[in-house]
C-alpha cells in the first residue's frame, strides 16, 4: 500500500497503519466504529489495552501523512470512531470506478474505441490483488468486491476488443486469464471466440469441452446457456461469428422490474428519504438497513425510494420478502438466493444446488450490471450476509424490525414513530376534509395511535369506512386503553397482529419478560424496575432489556433508560401472566426505593426496608428523585386505579416530603386527593390525616393559607378523635408555622408550645427540632431575638440528637439570622456559610435560597455590596425553583434594598412591586410590610408592623 504525492512516495509499511488505512479507504467518508478497527487489527482476540493502541494507531498515520505533505486531518476523530475524506481524484478506487463508467457510457453511445480506451485506463491502475499486503481477514473480507469489479471490468474491455476485431492481439491475455479464473464463464467465451476468429476452431472447442468437464466434476453443473450457444454457433462453422465483430456474448437482457406498488398518499419520513436518495444515487452505492419497530413504515419508505432511485439501475430493480416476521417460516439464505436468481432470468438448470455455489452465480450475475436490490423483512444479519452483492454498482436496501449491526459497511437507517406534524399530515392524506375540520381531534387520534404510522393508516382507514363518523367519534373510541388496539383493525389486518410477528419471534423467557414491562406504566425507566418486577438481578434484566431493543420492542432513549410505545405497551399488558403479583413488585420497588432517598436527604427518620434501591450520597438519592418522579407518581396512580388503598396512602406518604421540601407539590393535588379518598375507603384515619398534612403543606408552598389553615384543623380533630399525639403535635407546629407566615406570633408560639406539652411516651427528636424552630422563627419575625436565640440553641440540639446535616443547616441558619439582626454580623456570617454549605449539601433548595439571601444581606450591611448583589441574585433564581410563594417575597425585598444601595433604583421597585401583589394574595404582611417600606410608603409599613406586633421597626429596611 502507498500513498503518492506529487512531490514524494511512501510505502505504509507498518502493519497496523496499513490495516487502518486500508479500513477507513474502503469505507472512504463512511464512520468506521472503533469496535471495527478492533476487529481487524486484532480478529478474534484483542488486547486489554486495544482502545489505547487504536488511538496510538492513528496518531502514527496522521504523522505519516504529515511527512507526505498531506494534512493530517484528513483523518476525522468521532466520538465513536474514525472516518478519512479524500478528494475523488485522490484515491485509486474511486478514479478506477469513474473510468468504469466513463467506458460504459461510450460503449452505449456506439463509440466502442473511446469506450475500450476508458476500461484500459481503468485497468492500468490495477497492481495486482487489491490489499494483498494487508494481513487483515476482515479488510480482505470488505475489499472482495474490489476484484469482482476489476474481473466485470476487464470482461467488458474484452468484449469490447472482439467487437473492434483485435482478437489477435488479446488471445494470450485471454488466455492466460482462463487458467487463472477457470470458472469464469464469460473469459471462456471470450477465448472461445478469439481462437475461433484467429482459425484455431479445434482449439475453440477443446476450451469449451475441458470448462464443460470441470464444471460437472466440480460443482456439478453444467455450462450457461449463452457459452453452450457459443460452442454450437463454433461448432457449426457460423460465418457471422467466424468472420466479423460480434456482439458481446451478453445479450441484451430484459431488465427485471419487481418493486412492490409505490402509494399515492405517502407522508413524511423527509430527511430520511433524502439520506436513502442519496446513498443510493452516489456512484459508489450504498447497502443502507432500514430498522424500526413493527408499523412503523420501513417497508413503504423503502419502496417509494426504490421507485425514485430506479432510473439510476437500469438492468434491474430486485424485490424480495425474506419472511424475517411473518405467518411462514423465514427464508433461508439459500431460498432466497435461488429466488433472486430467477428474477434475474437465471435458468432454473443453472441454479446450483449449494448455498455456497448460489452465492458465487449471484455475485457473478451481478458484476456487470447495475441492479438495485431490496431485500424486505429481515430477520438477522446472518440471513442477509449471502445476498449482498460483490460489487460498489449494486444498491441495497434492506428493512428489518432488528438493528442489523453485523452488517458490516451498511449504513444504518432507524425509524423512529412519526413527528407530530407528519402523523397529522398521514392521518389527512388518508382521510381528507374530516381531518382538516376539527384539527384538536386529529391531534389527538394521531397521538392515541402513538403517531405509529400503521395506527394512524388503520385509523383514518377505520373512517373512511364509516361515513357517519366524525374524527371526534374516532378519538372517543380510541381513548380507552382496552379499546384503542381493538379498534385499529380493518379487514384483518391490526397493529396487535404486527406487534405479535415480533413477539412470536421471542425466546419463551424473553416473551415473558416483555409481558410483564407491559404493568408497568407509561414514561421511560431504569432496569431496576425492571428486575423488580421479574424478580432478575439488574444485570441479567439490563441484558433482556438490550434483546428487547435489538428487536424494537423496546426503546432506548438514552443510556441505561427504557421504554414501550404506548401501543406496545397496551400489547405486553394483556399477555401478561401473575398481573398482581408484578404490580405488587413494582409498586414495592418505587415505595422502598423513595423511602431509602428519603432517608438520605433526611427528609424522614425511618429506617429504609432492605429492599429499597441503594444509594452512594446524598446527590445521587436527589438524582434518583427528580429523575423518577413521574415513575414514582404514576406507580401512585396505578395502585389507585387499582383499588390498592394501602399502597396509594403510603406511597403518598413517602414521597411528601419530597414534594413538599423541592417544590413539586403544586401539580400533585389529585395525588392528596385520591390518598385521602383511599385512607377513608379503608378505613384508616392515620393515614387519612397524614395525606391531610401534606396536603396542607402543599397549600402553604402555593400560599393558599386559608385552605392550609383549614386543612390542619381538620388533622388536629382527627388526631384527637383517634388520640394520635404524634400526628396532633406535627399539626399543631405546622400550625405554628403558618400562623408566623400570617404574622400571628402569639397564635404560633401558643401552637408550638401546645405541641411541646402534649403526652407522648417519646417526642421524637424531629418534633422536638421541629417545635423549637417554629418558636425561635416566630419570636425572630416579632423582633424578640434574645427568646429567639434561646428558642433556636434548643432546636440545634434537638438537630444535633437527629444527627446528619438537614436539621443541623436549618438551625444554623435561623442562629445566623438572630445574630444578623443583633448585628452581631462577624458571627451572623460565619454561622450563614455553615447554613448555606449543609444545607446546600443536604440538597435543601428553598433553605439554601433563604440563606444565601440572609448572607447577601450580612455583605451588604458589611459594606461588600458586589458579594451582596451575586448572593441575592442567586437566590432569587433559587427561590424561584422551589416555588414558595412567600420565600419568592423575601428574595425580592432582600434584592430589592441591595439595588437601592447601588442606586438602581427602578428594578428595586419593580421587585418591590412583585412582593407586594404576591404578599397580599397570600396574606403573608411581614413581607408586606417590607415591600411597602421599600416602595417609600413608611407610614403604610409601620403601621403594619405595628399590628403584627413586630418590636424592631428597622427589620423593615434590613
Amino acid at each position: 500500500m502507498q500513498i503518492r504525492t506529487p512531490v514524494t512516495e511512501i510505502t505504509v509499511a507498518a502493519p497496523r497503519e496499513r490495516i487502518l488505512l486500508a479500513l477507513l479507504l474502503l469505507r472512504e467518508g463512511q464512520l468506521v466504529p472503533v469496535q471495527q478497527v478492533i476487529s481487524a487489527l486484532w480478529d478474534t482476540n484483542p488486547p486489554p489495552t486495544a482502545r489505547a493502541q487504536v488511538h496510538s494507531c492513528v496518531s502514527r498515520l496522521r504523522q505519516l501523512l504529515r511527512r507526505t505533505g498531506l494534512p493530517e486531518e484528513l483523518v476525522i476523530t468521532e466520538p465513536s470512531g474514525y472516518r478519512i475524506k479524500v478528494g475523488a481524484d485522490e484515491l485509486d478506487s474511486v478514479l478506477f470506478a469513474t473510468r468504469i463508467e466513463r467506458g460504459r457510457a461510450a460503449a452505449a453511445d456506439g463509440e466502442l474505441a473511446t469506450a475500450r480506451d476508458e476500461m484500459r485506463a481503468a485497468l492500468a491502475l490495477w497492481r495486482g490483488r487489491p490489499l494483498a499486503d494487508v494481513d487483515s481477514d476482515a479488510v480482505r473480507a470488505s475489499a472482495a468486491h474490489l476484484e469482482e469489479q476489476w474481473t466485470a471490468a476487464l470482461s467488458l474491455c474484452l468484449d469490447l476488443e472482439l467487437r473492434l476485431g483485435a482478437a489477435e492481439e488479446i488471445l494470450a491475455e485471454v488466455a492466460d486469464l482462463v487458467e487463472r479464473y477457470p470458472h469464469h464463464e464469460q473469459f471462456r467465451g471470450h477465448l472461445m471466440t478469439a481462437l475461433a476468429r484467429t482459425g484455431r476452431r479445434a482449439d475453440a472447442l477443446a476450451v469449451f469441452r475441458r470448462g464443460r468437464a470441470m464444471l460437472a466434476e466440480e460443482l456439478g453443473i453444467e455450462p450457461g446457456a449463452e457459452l453452450v450457444e457459443l460452442h454450437r454457433r463454433i461448432l457449426n462453422g457460423d460465418v457471422a461469428l467466424l468472420l466479423a465483430p460480434v456482439e458481446p456474448l451478453d445479450a441484451p437482457r430484459r431488465a427485471a422490474r419487481c418493486l412492490p406498488r409505490d402509494i399515492a398518499d405517502f407522508a413524511g419520513r423527509a430527511d430520511a428519504f433524502a439520506g436513502i436518495v442519496a446513498a443510493l444515487s452516489d456512484e459508489r452505492h450504498a447497502v443502507l438497513a432500514i430498522d424500526g419497530m413493527a408499523g412503523t413504515g420501513k417497508t413503504t419508505l423503502a419502496v417509494r425510494a426504490a421507485h425514485a432511485v430506479s432510473p439510476r439501475f437500469p438492468d434491474g430493480q430486485l424485490y424480495l420478502d425474506l419472511r424475517g416476521h411473518s405467518d411462514r417460516a423465514p427464508l433461508d439464505p439459500g431460498e432466497a438466493l435461488g429466488a433472486l436468481l430467477r428474477q434475474l432470468g437465471v435458468p432454473p438448470e443453472r441454479v446450483p444446488a449449494v448455498s455456497d455455489e448460489r452465492a458465487v452465480l449471484w455475485r457473478t450475475e451481478l458484476a456487470d450490471r447495475r441492479v438495485l436490490v431490496l431485500l424486505d423483512n429481515a430477520l438477522d444479519s446472518a440471513q442477509v450476509l449471502p445476498l449482498l452483492p460483490g460489487t460498489a454498482h449494486t444498491g441495497v436496501l434492506i428493512t428489518s424490525r432488528r438493528r442489523l449491526g453485523g452488517l458490516d459497511g451498511a449504513q444504518p437507517v432507524s425509524l423512529d414513530v412519526l413527528p407530530l406534524d407528519e402523523a397529522v399530515e398521514l392521518l389527512q392524506r388518508t382521510v381528507g376534509a374530516r381531518a382538516a375540520a376539527d384539527p384538536a381531534c386529529t391531534v389527538e387520534v394521531v397521538e392515541l395511535c402513538g403517531r405509529l404510522p400503521l395506527a394512524v393508516r388503520l385509523a383514518g382507514a377505520r373512517l373512511q369506512h364509516r361515513p357517519s363518523w366524525t374524527i371526534a367519534d374516532l378519538a372517543r373510541r380510541l381513548r380507552g386503553v382496552d379499546r384503542r388496539l381493538p379498534e385499529l383493525a380493518v379487514d384483518g389486518r391490526t397493529v396487535a397482529a404486527a406487534f405479535a410477528l415480533s413477539f412470536q419471534q421471542l425466546p419463551v423467557h424473553l416473551q415473558q419478560f416483555f409481558a410483564l414491562l407491559g404493568l408497568h406504566p407509561a414514561g421511560d425507566f431504569e432496569p431496576d424496575v425492571a428486575a423488580a418486577m421479574a424478580r432478575l438481578s439488574v444485570a441479567d434484566a439490563e441484558e433482556l432489556l438490550e434483546e428487547l431493543v435489538d428487536v424494537h420492542l423496546v426503546e432506548a432513549p438514552a443510556a441505561g433508560r427504557y421504554r414501550l410505545h404506548d401501543l406496545l405497551r397496551d400489547y405486553a399488558a394483556q399477555l401478561a401472566t401473575d398481573g398482581d403479583a408484578v404490580v405488587d413488585r413494582l409498586l414495592d420497588h418505587y415505595l422502598h426505593s423513595v423511602a431509602g432517598a428519603n432517608t438520605f436527604l433526611e427528609l424522614a427518620d425511618d429506617t429504609p426496608p432492605q429492599a429499597a434501591r441503594a444509594f452512594s450520597g446524598v446527590a445521587e438519592a436527589r438524582r434518583w428523585m427528580e429523575r423518577e418522579l413521574p415513575n414514582v407518581l404514576s406507580a401512585a396512580r396505578l395502585a389507585s386505579d387499582l383499588g390498592r388503598h394501602w399502597q396509594i396512602c403510603l406511597m403518598t406518604r413517602a414521597v411528601s416530603p419530597f414534594l413538599f421540601g423541592f417544590g413539586y407539590g403544586e401539580a400533585q393535588l389529585e395525588l392528596y386527593e385520591r390518598a385521602i379518598a383511599a385512607a377513608r375507603t379503608l378505613p384508616s384515619p392515620e393515614l387519612e390525616a397524614e395525606a391531610r398534612n401534606y396536603l396542607a403543606g402543599v397549600y402553604f408552598r402555593m400560599g393558599r393559607m386559608s385552605d392550609a389553615l383549614s386543612t390542619l384543623r381538620l388533622v388536629t380533630a382527627i388526631a384527637e378523635r383517634e388520640g394520635i399525639p404524634r400526628l396532633k403535635g406535627t399539626a399543631l407546629t405546622n400550625m405554628a408555622m403558618l400562623h408566623s407566615r400570617l404574622g400571628q406570633y402569639a397564635d404560633a408560639i401558643a401552637a408550638a408550645e401546645a405541641a411541646a406539652t402534649l403526652h407522648m411516651d417519646e417526642a421524637p427528636a424531629h418534633l422536638q427540632f421541629k417545635i423549637n424552630s417554629t418558636i425561635g422563627i416566630a419570636h425572630t419575625q416579632a423582633g424578640n431575638y434574645d427568646q429567639a436565640l434561646l428558642a433556636n440553641r434548643r432546636g440545634l440540639a434537638a438537630a444535633r440528637r437527629l444527627g446528619g446535616m438537614r436539621a443541623v443547616g436549618i438551625m444554623m441558619g435561623e442562629l445566623g439570622l438572630n445574630h444578623l439582626h443583633l448585628h452581631h454580623l462577624t458571627v451572623a456570617t460565619a454561622l450563614l456559610r455553615r447554613a448555606l454549605e449543609l444545607k446546600r449539601r443536604s440538597v435543601n433548595q428553598f433553605g439554601a435560597a433563604e440563606t444565601l439571601s440572609k448572607l447577601g444581606t450580612a455583605h451588604r450591611l458589611l459594606g461588600r455590596l458586589a458579594d451582596a448583589l451575586s448572593c441575592q441574585r442567586a437566590a432569587r433564581s433559587l427561590m424561584e425553583q422551589v416555588a414558595d410563594v412567600s420565600g419568592q417575597c423575601l428574595t425580592a425585598n432582600d434584592l430589592a434594598i441591595t439595588l437601592r444601595a447601588l442606586d438602581l433604583d427602578d428594578e428595586a421597585r419593580q421587585l418591590n412591586e412583585e412582593a407586594l401583589a404576591k404578599s397580599v394574595r397570600i396574606g403573608d404582611r411581614y413581607e408586606q410590610a417590607r415591600a411597602l417600606a421599600g416602595l417609600g410608603r413608611h407610614d403604610q409599613a409601620v403601621s403594619l408592623f405595628e399590628e403584627l406586633g413586630v418590636c424592631d421597626l428597622s427589620a423593615l429596611y434590613r
